[in-house]
């Protein structure tokens, strides 16, 4: 199974899990992708995503997309999973987390909500300082991200399988490209 987690304001609506979703549909395994419409509170949507990981038979393959991936790293660690990470953010000194703060809508539901300080500190408490496996991970990554460094993000998941790429944008253009791999890293196709 597949469990995605997609950035921040996006939703199960994005491009990225639409293709997923079809191409998974293609090769008859629509059941094995859950993406759901994350909360915007950090404790909220980590505490939706456990309670879908503690119902899967096997354990799941996280596949997360930018505050997504941030996400899917802390529950990697902490249930020994594997993680394929899209531009994922990456909390540095030189990134300011008061960035998020104040309010925003959400892009597919056009809900509006606002993020506080409360939810930056919710945030910067699931970064563990190092990572326990990083083997489990998989980066894939843009140069041309225009929302987040990708150097960051190449130093904090060095030991894990890396796909860098140059150009693209946050969105990460070539996703379409890399869908079979995907699932052939989650072990859902040989």
């Amino acid at each position: 199974m597949i469990v995605y987690l997609h950035g921040f304001r996006s939703g199960p609506q994005s491009g990225k899990v639409r293709a997923l979703a079809e191409r998974m549909t293609t090769l008859g395994l629509a059941d094995q992708l859950w993406c759901e419409q994350l909360p915007f509170a950090p404790a909220e949507a980590i505490a939706l995503v456990e309670a879908q990981i503690a119902r899967c038979e096997e354990p799941p393959t996280l596949v997360g997309s930018s505050l997504g991936a941030f996400y899917s790293t802390w529950l990697a660690e902490r249930h020994d999973l594997k993680a394929a990470l899209i531009n994922p953010l990456v909390l540095h000194p030189g990134l300011d987390p008061a960035l998020f703060l104040g309010e925003h809508q959400m892009l597919y539901t056009g809900e509006r909500f606002t993020f506080t300080a409360e939810h930056i500190a919710q945030i910067v408490a699931l970064a563990p300082p190092t990572l326990g496996h990083p083997e489990n991970f998989w980066l894939l990554a843009e140069e041309g991200d225009e929302t987040l460094d990708y150097r960051q993000a190449v130093t904090r998941y060095a030991g894990g399988r890396q796909t860098v790429l140059p150009g693209g944008n946050h969105g990460f253009t070539r996703w379409n490209d890399y869908l079979d791999d995907v699932l052939r890293f989650a072990g859902l196709v040989a």
